[in-house]
């Protein structure tokens, strides 16, 4: 579905737990998550550090999706 978007002139971010997987099935504009039973976030930070961490993620994808990209890359912080 994602390269069907893409395809159509719509660039997607995905955020993946998993980034070789992401590779492999050929995303794009790819942003690490956490971790796997908690992809946008840590339950274990306070409140204020988890907002911040979320809002990281969001302002990198956000930025992925303003890159001009020709291959595969990967969103690193």
């Amino acid at each position: 579905m994602v390269k069907e978007i893409e395809r159509a002139g719509i660039p997607v971010a995905h955020i993946a737990t998993v980034v070789p997987i992401a590779l492999t099935v050929g995303a794009n504009r790819i942003i690490p998550a956490i971790g796997i039973p908690y992809p946008l976030g840590d339950p274990h930070l306070e409140f204020k550090a988890e907002k911040k961490l979320r809002r990281g993620l969001v302002e990198r994808a956000l930025k992925a999706l303003q890159t001009e990209i020709e291959d595969q890359t990967v969103f690193e912080d």
